[in-house]
């Protein structure tokens, strides 16, 4: 049966392949207007199914994948910065504060239920200053981030603690993906609850 993966992220691809299963990636067709009438809630939900149907129409037999991930501070959505000065602006947003990172994923499969579910993290910063920012902008690692940092890059130095799913965190949970997958009769190659419980991502440890 083919997965397929639709984004462009390379950190969704990286947690998709700790399965270890072949998938394929696909960038999906999907305009990613954030709205004002929605709750976070539902327009990161429907990011995800978005980006999974606008790739799945042009492939039926497989299971498509799509995630999105927005932030939740003081009432306002937080997605990618446009350009460096809109980062530094969310960075200093951030700083000392506690957010929210919604992250959703969206499952398209005609031969099964599909699946939409949502995952809620919190972060809290730490309070950094306007030289701490500058050398994280250096670092060249907010552009494509939700945020503006990379949780699991040099902007986990920015953060005191998370309450919740590392990989989620990052860009996409992976143990509701499983179970689907599973439910699907589809054999995965590794034991997501050791997976979970190994903690061997990345800087995951930082923050058990």
């Amino acid at each position: 049966m083919r997965l397929i993966l639709a984004s462009t992220s390379p950190r969704r691809r990286e947690i998709l392949g700790l399965l270890g299963l072949p998938f394929e990636v696909i960038a999906p067709d999907f305009d990613e207007t954030v709205s004002s009438h929605l709750n976070i809630a539902d327009e990161v939900l429907a990011f995800a199914v978005g980006k999974a149907r606008s790739v799945a129409v042009d492939h039926a037999d497989a299971i498509v994948i799509g995630s999105d991930t927005m932030i939740f501070l003081g009432g306002a959505k937080i997605g990618k910065p446009v350009d460096g000065a809109d980062a530094r602006r969310i960075l200093r947003l951030l700083s000392g504060q506690t957010h929210v990172i919604y992250t959703s994923v969206a499952i398209i499969d005609d031969g099964g239920p599909g699946l939409q579910m949502m995952a809620q993290v919190s972060v809290d910063m730490r309070r950094f200053d306007e030289q701490s920012i500058d050398d994280y902008l250096a670092c060249d690692e907010s552009m494509d981030k939700a945020g503006a940092y990379s949780i699991q890059g040099q902007g986990s130095q920015l953060i005191d603690r998370i309450d919740g799913d590392f990989l989620a965190a990052v860009g996409m949970p992976l143990r509701p993906i499983a179970d689907y997958l599973r439910r699907r009769d589809i054999e995965l190659p590794v034991d997501i609850e050791q997976l979970y419980g190994a903690k061997n991502f990345l800087n995951w440890r930082q923050f058990a």
